[in-house]
């Protein structure tokens, strides 16, 4: 039974117990259809550290859409949702959290403290769970996973150990990114770099043997400490005397050699650096290559450690003063440049970066960059399609000059790294269990770099390593992936790598890369300019549909979205446009059942337009979800619903339902109805929830939406010269309301319309159609044929197929009309001065397809034809002035 629709649309009515009732019936599961292609989505985990923002709104609605659609296009469907541990990030809010009670993570132990972060995580994906509900989206709750959990981690531990005993997993003392406020070891695209004040320190180092000095410079006059050299250009003629020499270090009093090394670049200042290879990368490489010592003069902290002898203790920053000033008192201080830099702070708690000495766990990416990148070179199934495609070249692009990457975290929150240290040797061993003697072994205390786990996602959560389970055969690899371009590198790419070498298959077909959601001034959202937009309360007042609707239109692929308030009120007027209209064709079909709809009967001009405008729409809309152009997709769903649905065909439906003809109000009903019931599925993937609502009410077999097969193009309902038709009579009927506004005639006042027509077609529609003209032009007396002489004195306008004059003697003026003719014969000059130029143009016409070029010549007639019609006009008017 069809149920009865609200008067007024309200939101929050129509969402309510929608989500629930979705779930309970399992409308979200797999058909498990064996005979039905399978497609398949992952979610983008959420970090657990918080409410989900209006980026991640986006995100999941365009899931949601590309789901919906391929459900109700009879695919078996999977959407897996779950959520990410983010290391770094959620043991930060744990600690923050704790800090306000007096504790630190220490104080608790490592048990204790991840019971307090699993408490945590509950809570928060408690909340992400609601906020997914609120938004519709249509997940598999049956099969949500977590980075953490038991099948994830031994999926983690088997990555692990493979590549650690094929050797591409090793442990060694490099150089690596430390966040000192979070005391762990980062990626280098977990360093966001910023430009910063500060400043070139130029100093002198002391030539041991007396002859003279060296002028170096550095930014961080804090690592002199730790320098074991000073390096010149092999080739540079000014200092080959020099090399193999010694200086004294300023401030220690120890000596250090001068090196020779191409890594100096000798028209850059002096051409003459300090080398202090346990805190700067590139100085680490000189010193592996001069077998220079390395000296570490810091803790974990920043702080100066006991190597940095009278500076031991201070943070780094007070010790760079310090030292400054102690070089300007010994008379070894040249001079303070000023200069702006970009220097490296942690993404997850802002803190300036240090490079650091440290003994890490790094996979070699040079074989697996390499394979990957051959995979997606090789143009064949493999290779993944990215959307828009200059992603693809981004993705290559990293690929190409990828560093090794260091997966060791110095956090308790994560996959604690399946290796052990004998007690004894300290020999290593790495397993997917613990060593049999375990109690002569210590396990590892660093986890896995949160990306490491979620690398693994597309087929972890599908059951591997298990290659015979069943979701994995099915549904892996997945169809589509959808997530920002923020982190194309720091996780699509690595997706795609370990896929590739754990799999030997894509992890996903297609990447379809969305952009961030701006403010209205184009500012990304942030804390500090308190410009953020919570997508609840957006909810709470436009409805999840509004917001769906915002997002699904807001831009093409890859581009960054504005959002605004301007925005949500367009896409709520919308939804309410397709209420009421929805309303009426209710109202108007009385108790009509499924079986007694017929559209099959004689039709209108309108009903044979509609039907064929409706199968074009259904077209067009689905070639454009296939290539991820949603926002195309919706303003052509916008301008059918709203304009020729809505403006022409409801309100010409209502001549035939105001008549007595039972068999063509029954027509028109049935048409009314399907109509209304295939467009509900066209928008159903963008808006689900008053879709669901009003289709509820409308006639139908099946009992949600959410599993109600997908328009497809009835051929049989296309009629195109019905379709010129109803075109060359909106185009009628747009004119004489044009000119009736334009000489402030309202409608509601009878006119006399005077119709010259190019041809007895055109007569022919005209006078089938009378009906129309008398409800939407509202004359006095309508005159129209071939022979038909032009008024004197009338306002005129000129449409492909007939001229069309209103005879409003008192109420122009005639040299008024004269001149708005002539802008008018202008215009149209301008366009025939268009069409002649583009075929004057040899290119054009030899490469454009001919029915292209066809198409131009015949625009060109027209425009012609008209402006003659127009001039005609002017010269007869011309004898009256």
């Amino acid at each position: 039974m069809a149920k009865e629709m609200s008067p007024k649309f309200q939101p929050q009515e129509v969402e309510a117990g929608k989500y629930q009732w979705w779930v309970e019936s399992g409308v979200f599961h797999p058909n498990e259809d064996p005979n039905a292609e399978p497609y398949s989505i992952v979610i983008p985990p959420p970090n657990v550290t918080g409410k989900l923002h209006l980026g991640h709104a986006w995100d999941v609605t365009l899931q949601d859409m590309i789901i919906r659609q391929k459900r109700m296009q009879g695919y078996d469907t999977l959407w897996l949702p779950g959520m990410d541990h983010a290391g770094i990030a959620t043991q930060a809010k744990v600690e923050e959290k704790l800090r306000g009670e007096g504790l630190s993570r220490y104080d608790l132990g490592r048990e204790k403290f991840l019971e307090q972060t699993w408490e945590w995580k509950e809570e928060y994906a408690s909340h992400i769970r609601e906020q997914w509900a609120k938004m519709g989206i249509s997940v598999d709750y049956r099969r949500e996973r977590f980075t953490l959990d038991q099948g994830l981690s031994d999926a983690v531990k088997k990555v692990f150990v493979t590549l650690y005993e094929k050797g591409l997993i090793y442990r060694g003392e490099y150089i690596i990114n430390w966040d000192p406020k979070a005391k762990t070891s980062l990626s280098d695209i977990e360093v966001i770099h910023k430009d910063v004040e500060g400043a070139f320190y130029h100093m002198n180092y002391p030539l041991a043997d007396g002859s003279g000095v060296l002028e170096v410079a550095t930014t961080r006059p804090e690592t002199l400490l730790g320098d074991t050299a000073v390096a010149v250009h092999p080739e540079d003629e000014r200092y080959q005397a020099l090399i193999g020499k010694t200086v004294i270090l300023p401030l220690v009093g120890k000596e250090i050699p001068i090196i020779a090394d191409e890594y100096v670049e000798q028209d850059f200042g002096t051409g003459v650096v300090k080398i202090t290879p346990a805190h700067d990368p590139n100085d680490f490489e000189v010193g592996n290559r001069h077998n220079l010592p390395r000296v570490n003069v810091m803790n974990d902290d920043a702080t100066m450690n006991e190597l940095a002898g009278k500076y031991e203790g201070m943070n780094r920053f007070a010790a760079r003063k310090a030292i400054v000033k102690d070089l300007e008192e010994a008379g070894l201080l040249v001079k303070i440049e000023k200069h702006v830099h970009s220097v490296g702070h942690s993404e997850r708690t802002d803190v300036v970066v240090e490079p650091r000495l440290s003994k890490q766990w790094f996979v070699k990416m040079g074989p697996l960059a390499e394979q990957a990148i051959q995979a997606q070179r090789a143009e064949e199934d493999n290779t993944v399609n990215f959307y828009p495609p200059r992603f693809n070249d981004a993705y290559l692009r990293w690929m190409e000059n990828i560093h090794d990457w260091v997966i060791s975290r110095q956090l308790w929150w994560g996959h604690q790294i399946p290796a052990w240290y004998h007690n004894e040797t300290g020999e290593v061993y790495v397993g997917m269990e613990a060593p049999a003697d375990a109690e002569n072994w210590t396990q590892d205390v660093d986890v896995l770099d949160t990306w490491f786990s979620s690398a693994l996602w597309p087929f972890s959560t599908m059951g591997w390593p298990d290659v015979e389970a069943s979701d994995y055969k099915r549904y892996y690899p997945t169809s589509t992936l959808v997530t920002g371009y923020d982190i194309l590198t720091f996780w699509v790419s690595r997706m795609m790598f370990q896929g590739l070498e754990f799999t030997g298959k894509r992890p996903f077909k297609n990447v379809l890369i969305h952009g961030l959601i701006r403010d209205s001034q184009g500012r990304k959202m942030s804390k500090s300019l308190g410009n953020g937009v919570d997508p609840m309360e957006v909810i709470e007042q436009y409805g999840a549909d509004a917001l769906r609707w915002f997002l699904a239109n807001g831009s093409a692929p890859g581009q960054d979205v504005r959002y605004s308030t301007d925005k949500m009120d367009a896409a709520w007027n919308f939804i309410n446009k397709i209420w009421n209209a929805s309303r009426y064709a209710l109202m108007n079909i009385g108790d009509l059942t499924v079986d007694q709809l017929d559209i099959t009967g004689e039709k209108t001009l309108a009903d044979k337009w509609i039907l064929t405008r409706l199968n074009q729409v259904i077209a067009k809309v689905t070639e454009l979800f296939e290539k991820f152009e949603f926002g195309e997709a919706g303003r052509l769903l916008y301008r059918f619903i709203w304009d020729d649905f809505c403006d022409w065909y409801i309100e010409m439906s209502k001549e035939t339902l105001a008549g007595n003809d039972e068999a063509a109000k029954l027509t028109t009903r049935s048409i009314l109805v399907y109509v209304l019931d295939q467009t509900l599925r066209l928008l159903h993937p963008i808006m689900p929830f008053v879709t669901e609502e009003i289709w509820q009410s409308v006639p139908h077999i099946g009992d949600s939406l959410v599993v109600a097969s997908y328009p497809v193009v009835q051929e049989s309902q296309m009629d195109e010269v019905a379709a010129e038709k109803m075109e060359f009579l909106m185009d009628f009927i747009r004119s004489v309301r044009t000119s009736r506004n334009e000489m402030n005639t309202p409608l509601s006042k009878p006119i006399a319309i005077v119709a010259k027509t190019s041809s007895a077609d055109i007569q022919a529609i005209l006078s089938e159609n009378e009906s129309y003209i008398a409800r939407f032009c509202n004359p006095e007396s309508f005159e129209y044929g071939l022979e038909v002489e032009a008024p004197s004195h009338a306002v005129t306008s000129v449409i492909s197929g007939a001229e069309i004059y209103l005879p409003l003697a008192g109420l122009i003026n005639i040299d008024d009309e004269i001149a708005r003719l002539e802008k008018e014969a202008a215009k149209l000059q301008d366009e025939v001065n268009r069409v002649e130029k583009k075929l004057s143009n040899e290119k054009f016409v030899a490469k454009a397809p001919e029915a292209v070029v066809e198409a131009e010549r015949a625009k060109g007639k027209e425009y012609a034809d008209q402006r003659q019609a127009v001039l005609e006009r002017i010269a007869t008017l011309k004898t009256l002035a």
